[in-house]
């Protein structure tokens, strides 16, 4: 009889489980000056950040009110991952409560993924600097598949590599595109109140809300079948 598979928390990892904002928002702005635009300021900046380096850029140059044709987009995108790659760990801090909230999920018997935007090369390197890479059983990336969030296939397949079981897994993010990839792919979707996002995250409903990771665990047991 084959091994039961465990359930499975797949994570978003920018404005989830780390403040990243420091180190992308800076690699923006090296790439904006480099074309001749003013750096844009943090805090304005922040919520341009959750569907990838290729989106970045583009909402960058569109607030500073610039126009990007699809060549110079591509140079751009090469340039930034080249920079971000050398300063991805800079700035970037785990958000707090993190380790202690992972390690209740895995004790209760969770497998733990991420599944984000990023390249994947880069969220590999910054769990491993952040100390966190061993805890994941899979970790996926915008490249790493064919579909991206919000194509749900992005969690389903993250949740397969994983050998997560499917009827027992939970998205847990900060955007829209988190919400729904995990609508779409028929599992529940804790969202955090913190992350980057236009959009307020109690406007998009998830099935809980957290305000602190001290309260995710609590918030998963709530909608993971036992």
């Amino acid at each position: 009889m084959p091994t039961p598979k465990k359930p499975i928390a797949v994570f978003d990892l920018d404005g989830t489980l780390a403040d990243t904002a420091g180190d992308l928002i800076g690699t923006l702005n090296v790439i904006l000056q480099r074309e001749g635009l003013a750096a844009l300021p943090l805090e304005q900046a922040r919520d341009l950040l959750g569907a990838g380096a290729r989106a970045l850029i583009q909402r960058g140059f569109s607030a500073a009110g610039a126009s990007l044709e699809p060549e110079r987009l591509e140079r751009l995108f090469s340039e930034f991952l080249e920079h971000y790659g050398a300063h991805l760990a800079d700035r970037s801090r785990l958000y707090p409560d993190v380790v202690a909230a992972l390690d209740e999920l895995e004790a209760a018997g969770f497998l733990l993924a991420v599944c984000t935007n990023k390249v994947e090369s880069h969220a590999v390197d910054l769990l491993a600097a952040l100390g966190l890479e061993p805890r994941f059983a899979a970790i996926v990336g915008k490249d790493t598949f064919a579909w991206s969030k919000p194509d749900p296939r992005h969690i389903t397949l993250t949740i397969e590599r994983a050998e997560g079981d499917p009827a027992r897994a939970v998205m847990v993010g900060d955007s829209r595109a988190d919400v729904d990839a995990a609508r779409a792919a028929g599992i529940p979707v804790v969202g955090v109140s913190f992350g980057y996002t236009a959009i307020p995250m109690s406007d998009l409903k998830p099935d809980r809300l957290i305000d602190h990771f001290e309260e995710l665990p609590a918030a998963i047991f709530a909608v993971v079948p036992g």
